[in-house]
């Protein structure tokens, strides 16, 4: 065996630019293969990194259009999506009576132009309660948030995300500034931290009174998402029933599936998150696998041709008393070492590619953790091997097969 192996380094060595166009499939495919994982471990970091900015004792109340109802008290508002107009404050209040309660905030979201002298961008705003500075964990860079008399009173006053204030007011002062949103002078009394999100994220968007945005802004009395912060994060499951009873009370419904709400825990979402990335992580990994296979007949293709060429030399080795076996290992073990070499080698590209990615992520704004998870290497050195085996194993045979004395003719 380990002549044979001796062999094949030898045979790969005579011909070295056949041996990397050989690998060069496998490379592609197992460098995508690393990538997309690699990509997919950094792309998990961002969502938890967003979800933990809510804390971990907050679940979410959204509102949908029930789906065995057909245009049920739903409205097309500028700047919002069709959306249910039953959920108010008022739901908020008796949501915030239950036990395992501590506090809640409603929101409304819109477009709008935001504009400072002759500065404008298009951006996307946020209502909410002034509760929610209690609940969220994003700091500001400098000024104070709104109050509740604020929010209460409709003030026109708004916190800039931090690429926002760098758009609009360039090397000015934000704080104490007048910036028009929509039709409106708002005073500038704050500016967060980067946050992180990417372009149109919460660096990109501003944040108002919900009383503002609603009566304001967009004309409307209702909400259409929610947060709440729980005192025991393992009573989640048991709370999110107390609201689902509490919100079909107030909102006369008596049959769950005209529901017209939802109501997730923080595992919940990071479900629904987890269960589209993993399609999606499927699918991009079934495409690489096409490049894999291609890969495979290529190296199958090659290794026809190398037995053809040595086709002489195999019928003089088995004249001198090798056994079929041999032949079989030899040519077989060549196979593999292509495609490991080829899967190492992508494995170091595919890493290459994944850093480059968490770069451009960083660049972008985005919290993304760089990390070639251990199992994608495995992969990648597994499927290297099989593929060799797989696609090595009938010319290895074919070679093997050969009757010596016609193999000492063939010249």
């Amino acid at each position: 065996m380990f002549k044979a192996f001796q062999q094949s380094i030898r045979a790969l060595k005579a011909n070295p630019v056949r041996t990397v166009l050989t690998t060069l499939g496998i490379v592609i495919g197992i460098a995508t293969v690393i990538m997309v994982l690699s990509a997919g471990a950094g792309f998990r970091s961002l969502i938890d990194d967003q979800i933990k900015s809510l804390g971990s004792d907050t679940l979410f109340i959204k509102t949908r259009v029930p789906p065995t109802t057909k245009n049920r008290a739903q409205t097309l508002t500028p700047g919002i999506a069709v959306g249910i107009t039953t959920f108010n404050q008022r739901d908020l209040d008796d949501i915030k009576k239950l036990n395992n309660v501590v506090n809640d905030y409603g929101m409304v979201t819109g477009m709008a132009v935001a504009g400072y002298r002759n500065n404008q961008k298009n951006v996307i705003y946020f209502g909410s309660s002034a509760e929610r500075f209690s609940i969220d964990k994003h700091e500001l860079k400098v000024g104070r948030f709104y109050t509740a008399a604020e929010d209460t009173g409709a003030a026109q006053v708004i916190i800039l995300g931090s690429n926002l204030a760098d758009n609009l007011f360039l090397q000015d002062d934000p704080l104490g500034k007048l910036a028009r949103v929509g039709n409106l002078n708002f005073l500038v009394i704050g500016v967060y931290k980067p946050q992180g999100g990417g372009e149109g994220g919460a660096d990109d968007s501003l944040f108002m009174p919900l009383q503002t945005a609603q009566k304001k802004m967009l004309g409307i009395n209702y909400i259409s998402v929610a947060v709440v912060q729980l005192k025991n994060t393992n009573l989640g499951d048991a709370t999110s029933e107390g609201i689902k009873l509490t919100l079909r009370k107030n909102h006369n419904i008596t049959n769950p599936d005209k529901d017209d709400f939802i109501v997730m825990t923080q595992a919940q979402v990071l479900d629904i998150y987890n269960t589209i990335f993993n399609g999606i992580t499927i699918l991009l990994i079934a495409i690489a696998s096409i490049s894999l296979v291609v890969g495979g007949v290529g190296i199958m293709n090659i290794m026809y041709v190398v037995v053809t060429e040595r086709t002489a030399e195999i019928g003089l080795k088995k004249a001198l008393g090798a056994k079929n076996s041999d032949i079989l290992s030899e040519f077989l073990i060549e196979s593999v070492l292509v495609t490991v070499l080829g899967g190492i080698i992508g494995i170091l590209f595919g890493a290459v590619l994944g850093w480059l990615v968490s770069i451009v992520a960083s660049y972008a704004g985005l919290v993304w953790t760089f990390t070639v998870p251990l199992y994608s290497i495995i992969i990648g050195v597994g499927v290297s091997a099989i593929i060799g085996i797989s696609f090595g194993v009938l010319p290895a045979r074919s070679a093997a097969k050969l009757d010596p004395i016609e193999a000492l003719r063939y010249e």
